[in-house]
């Protein structure tokens, strides 16, 4: 009892209860308008036999032969004799309830067939259109990587699939729809692409197979390599589109493999490219000093007769030219940090005003002759983070900063607290920087035309600064002071805690730079 409510409830529910009811009624009202003005029984067959026909064609064959059943029933009943009983006399009247019995199951059926000749041009014709509208997609998206991740979404969307994965073997990554890919859904789909799905999908099977968590699974095909797998739910893809759509999605994805293998190899070529320059750089840069060493040193040793003030002058020499050369090896030095892509960071607790005077300390043989001033957010508390590392990048800008404007230049150090993050400033009254150099000064090696006339060095100073803000979740800006002059702004995370016992190890971090 239970099933046939259900199925009664169902019959209801989607509308079929409606075109049975008009079945029933349709042939009753027609049968009632051929008796009342007395239609003679070739009439009424003809007019049967054009209603058994449109029902087939609108309701399908199970239906028609139930209105020619109805039709019958009424042409017997009606208009063969005897009349207004269901039994048949004579020959002739078999015949003709016969031959529209007959009739009415070959146009049923014609009919039958004709309509779904139409649905199936229309399914086509909206396949058509729907892997259409997925080449647009593909073709108009830009970002390979992106398009990857939105191809689940895209198939989802144009053929109205409940949940679509994709699975991309270079990657061993998984991309769904909607939410993430069960975990079954992954196993069978990398089993598939191993040569190990079912019923021989990793072969490379075009048409899809239904998978175990109740999917609907296509290996992706590149000629004879496998790219991936892709599978939907529900199954209502036909095989045709099924096997089209896969062909698209794995030449997007090898695609997808390719461009990112060039892009890996560019950034290989890149890469040696820098250290191409970088040795050609460090090369010229220390053969420059190494050889002024040498003269100055060749010259003591050999001049007997050179005067005290040739000495101190040959001495001065080697000692600035040594000094040049230390710092151009403690470059090299960092950039090999940096190029190592780890860098750990220390976290202390310290005042900035100290940090500040530490650096203009360290480097006060660079800043002779300029007018150095420290301006610090009062009233001051102490901050978490790396004095080491920040010190650096003081240096550096500071460092700069004297190489690039005359003596008796002011050189400002500032610190303020900024929301979440404890920011920094060094800013000097020379000739500040050209607006063509300014989105470039921190990558490596870059010099402007300014900065190459104005002194030498190898152009790694800044990009190690950002290097080593980023590594401590920072940042770095370039500007013109509005006065005149450069302005240097960094910042890192302002972290405040209570202050450990003396002699506690400070907490350490460890991030990678770019």
């Amino acid at each position: 009892m239970i099933p046939v409510r259900l199925k009664m409830a169902a019959l209801f529910e989607s509308g079929t209860a409606l075109r049975w009811l008009t079945a029933t009624l349709a042939p009753i009202l027609v049968t009632y308008a051929l008796v009342a003005p007395g239609a003679n029984s070739t009439t009424a067959g003809m007019v049967f036999l054009v209603l058994v026909t449109w029902s087939a064609t609108q309701a399908g064959l199970r239906l028609s032969l139930y209105v020619a059943g109805l039709c019958a029933l009424g042409f017997d009943y009606y208009f063969l004799p005897p009349r207004h009983t269901l039994w048949v006399d004579g020959a002739q009247e078999w015949v003709a309830l016969l031959a529209f019995a007959a009739c009415s199951v070959v146009a049923s059926q014609a009919a039958e067939r004709a309509r779904r000749q139409t649905q199936r041009a229309e399914q086509r014709q909206g396949d058509v259109e729907r892997l259409y509208a997925l080449s647009q997609e593909l073709m108009l998206h830009g970002e390979a990587d992106g398009l990857i991740r939105d191809l689940p979404t895209l198939i989802g969307r144009i053929f109205s699939l409940e949940v679509v994965v994709l699975y991309v073997r270079d990657q061993d990554s998984f991309y769904a729809s909607v939410g993430e890919a069960p975990a079954s859904v992954q196993a069978e789909l990398r089993a598939m692409t191993q040569g190990a799905g079912v019923q021989g999908l990793g072969m490379g099977l075009s048409s899809a197979m239904a998978l175990d968590s109740g999917y609907h699974g296509t290996e992706l095909m590149l000629g004879l390599r496998s790219v991936g797998a892709l599978a939907w739910r529900p199954e209502t893809l036909t095989r045709e589109v099924s096997t089209a759509v896969c062909a698209q999605v794995a030449i997007v994805v090898a695609r997808s493999m390719a461009i990112a293998m060039s892009a890996r190899m560019e950034a290989a070529r890149e890469s040696e490219r820098l250290r191409a320059a970088l040795i050609d750089s460090l090369t010229h840069e220390l053969r420059t000093p190494l050889t002024s060493i040498r003269v100055a040193s060749t010259t003591l040793l050999s001049a007997e007769r050179l005067d005290e003030a040739g000495r101190l002058d040959m001495a001065t020499i080697i000692d600035e030219e040594s000094a040049r050369l230390d710092a151009l090896i403690g470059e090299a030095v960092e950039m090999a940090e940096i190029d190592a892509k780890v860098v750990n960071v220390h976290l202390a607790p310290q005042l900035p005003r100290a940090l500040l005077e530490q650096a203009v300390e360290q480097s006060r043989q660079a800043l002779v002759g300029r007018r150095v001033s420290i301006a610090v957010e009062e009233p001051e508390k102490p901050a978490w983070f790396d004095p080491e590392l920040l010190g650096r990048v003081l240096r550096h800008l500071l460092e700069n900063a004297a190489s690039y404007t005359p003596p008796g230049s002011r050189v400002t150090l500032s610190s303020r607290r900024i929301g979440d993050r404890l920011e920094f400033c060094v800013e000097d009254d020379g000739p500040g920087i050209d607006a063509l150099d300014l989105p470039l000064i921190f990558e490596k090696f870059y010099r402007g035309k300014r900065s190459a006339a104005a002194r030498k060095g190898s152009g790694m100073g800044l990009a190690i600064a950002r290097a080593i803000l980023v590594a401590h979740g920072g940042g770095i800006e370039a500007s013109n002071a509005p006065g005149g002059g450069a302005r240097f702004r960094f910042w890192a995370p302002l972290v405040e805690r209570e202050q450990g016992p003396v002699g506690a190890t400070p907490p350490m971090l460890a991030k990678e730079t770019p």
